[in-house]
C-alpha cells in the first residue's frame, strides 16, 4: 500500500494531462502474467493512454526450423492496441529485434520475436484484448457483438468478430459411436456432397465433397470406432458404409423411414384406385334452378358462393312480400 501511495504521490506532481511512471513500478502492474518484457513509460494524454514497453528475452525460437538463436540482426517498433483503461484507448510501442537463424538450411533467414501471450504475427491487437473480441464474437456474434464492443470502448466491425471467431482452431470432438449419412447440395441438380452428424450430440462431424461410396468409405475407415451408420437407401451409401465399417450396423433414419412408408402407401393406393366406390351421382336440378345458377355471376360447387346465392334468394324473396307496419295514427 505504501508503494501505491508513493506512485499516487509522484502522479499528482506532474502537469495535467501527461502522467508518467518509473518503469519498475509499472511491470507488474501491466504484465504480471509475462515475463521478458520491461516497461519504459506510460503516457495518458486525452483519450489515449501509451504505453513503451521493449522485450528482454535473450533468445527466441525460429518459427520456421524451431532452432533457438540470439544474434540480433536488429529492432522495429509494434504498436498493437489493449485493453481500455478507465475510458481511454491504450495503444503499445513495443520494441521487438529481429533475429538471424542460427540453422543455415533454414530457409527463413531472419524472424522477428513474438512475446508469448503478448503479441502474434500480423496482429494489430494484444492477446488478451484478441481473447476478450472473441468472447463477445462467441457470445452475441456480429452485429450484436459489435454494438457491445463499443460499450467497453473496444470498438470494431462485425465482419471483424466473425474473423477472429472463423480464426480459431476446430474443437477437439471425442470419435463418433453413432454416425448420420445424407446428402447435401452444393448446385442443385448439378453438385452433391455428403454430410456426416454425430445422432447422439446433434451436430455436424464433417462435410465431404462428393457423394461417392469410395469417398465415404475411406473416411468410415479412418473411424473404427462407429458402431451405427444411419443412412437412407442410396445404393453409393450402402456400398461406402458396407466397405468402410462393415463392423457397423446401419439403419434407416425416422425421416426416411417415414417419407419411404409415405411413398409405399401413395403407391399402393394408386394401384388399387380401380377398387374405390365411384362418387355418387349429383341430384337433379330444376330447370328454373339450372337456369338460375347460369344466369348467376357467381361461381358453382364452391360453398361461400353457394351461401351468397342463397342469402341473394332470401332478400328478393323478402323484397316481394307486402309488409304492413302499425303506426298507430288514422288517416
Amino acid at each position: 500500500m505504501t508503494s501505491i501511495r508513493r506512485e499516487v504521490g509522484e502522479l499528482r506532481e506532474l502537469p495535467a494531462g501527461e502522467y508518467r511512471k518509473r518503469p519498475q513500478q509499472l511491470e507488474e502492474l501491466l504484465f504480471s502474467s509475462l515475463e521478458n518484457v520491461f516497461v519504459e513509460s506510460v503516457e495518458v494524454a486525452d483519450m489515449v493512454v501509451r504505453v513503451e514497453a521493449l522485450s528482454t528475452a535473450r533468445q527466441a525460437a525460429c518459427p520456421g526450423c524451431g532452432c533457438l538463436t540470439g544474434r540480433i540482426l536488429g529492432s522495429c517498433l509494434r504498436f498493437p492496441r489493449d485493453l481500455p483503461a478507465a475510458g481511454r484507448f491504450v495503444v503499445m510501442a513495443l520494441r521487438v529485434r529481429r533475429f538471424v537463424c542460427a540453422e543455415d538450411s533454414c530457409p527463413r533467414k531472419t524472424f522477428v520475436e513474438q512475446v508469448p501471450g503478448l503479441t502474434r504475427r500480423f496482429s494489430r491487437r494484444t492477446e488478451r484484448l484478441r481473447s476478450t473480441l472473441v468472447s463477445v464474437g462467441l457470445a452475441l456474434a456480429g452485429r450484436a457483438g459489435a454494438r457491445m464492443t463499443d460499450v467497453f470502448g473496444a470498438p470494431v466491425s462485425r465482419n471483424t468478430l466473425l474473423r477472429l471467431i472463423a480464426s480459431l482452431p476446430d474443437p477437439l470432438t471425442a470419435a463418433p459411436r453413432v454416425v448420420g449419412v445424407d446428402e447435401y447440395a452444393q448446385r442443385k441438380g448439378r453438385i452433391y456432397g455428403t454430410l456426416l452428424v454425430d445422432v447422439e450430440t446433434r451436430r455436424p462431424i464433417d462435410l465431404l465433397p462428393n457423394r461417392e461410396a469410395d469417398t465415404l468409405a475411406a473416411w468410415l475407415a479412418e473411424r473404427p470406432g462407429i458402431e451405427i451408420v444411419c443412412r437412407d437407401r442410396a445404393p453409393f451409401f450402402a456400398d461406402g458404409a458396407t466397405r468402410g465399417a462393415p463392423q457397423a450396423l446401419q439403419v434407416a433414419d425416422r425421416w426416411h423411414l417415414w417419407h419411404n412408408l409415405g411413398e409405399a402407401a401413395e403407391k399402393c393406393v394408386y394401384r388399387h384406385r380401380g377398387c374405390l366406390r365411384p362418387a355418387p351421382a349429383p341430384p337433379d336440378e330444376s330447370p328454373e334452378e339450372a337456369e338460375s345458377a347460369a344466369s348467376s355471376p357467381w361461381p358453382t360447387g364452391h360453398r361461400f358462393a353457394e351461401r351468397t346465392r342463397a342469402k341473394h334468394a332470401t332478400i328478393h324473396a323478402l323484397l316481394g312480400r307486402v309488409v304492413k307496419v302499425p303506426t298507430g295514427r288514422t288517416r
